[in-house]
């Protein structure tokens, strides 16, 4: 993977653990707004957290980092992270309905 902070990439997480009931969401979707990248975030299931997001490689580096602590009450078990094709979909960043 190429090292350029500036790059634009798109990331896919999951993240599975104490992540919901807790704020998860809404941290994820405060920290975005701060870091500046586009993009959303879900519940999946009773234990896992969706986000996908686009950003400069250094963004999407703070963002991928937010993701793997959560806010204080949460637990983060494990994280799986996939670089997808940027698609530019993105206006802002928020929460979709849950799967």
């Amino acid at each position: 993977m190429d090292n350029n902070p500036g790059e634009i990439v798109r990331v896919h997480v999951w993240v599975k653990g104490r992540v919901q009931g807790v704020g998860f969401r809404a941290h994820v979707e405060y920290y975005a707004g701060q870091i500046g990248v586009s993009g959303w975030v879900r519940n999946v299931g009773s234990d896992t957290v969706e986000a996908a997001a686009e950003g400069t490689r250094a963004q999407i580096e703070r963002f991928i980092e937010m993701m793997k602590t959560g806010p204080r009450m949460s637990r983060v078990d494990e994280t799986r992270i996939e670089y997808e094709e940027v698609t530019g979909e993105f206006s802002g960043f928020g929460v979709k309905r849950s799967l």
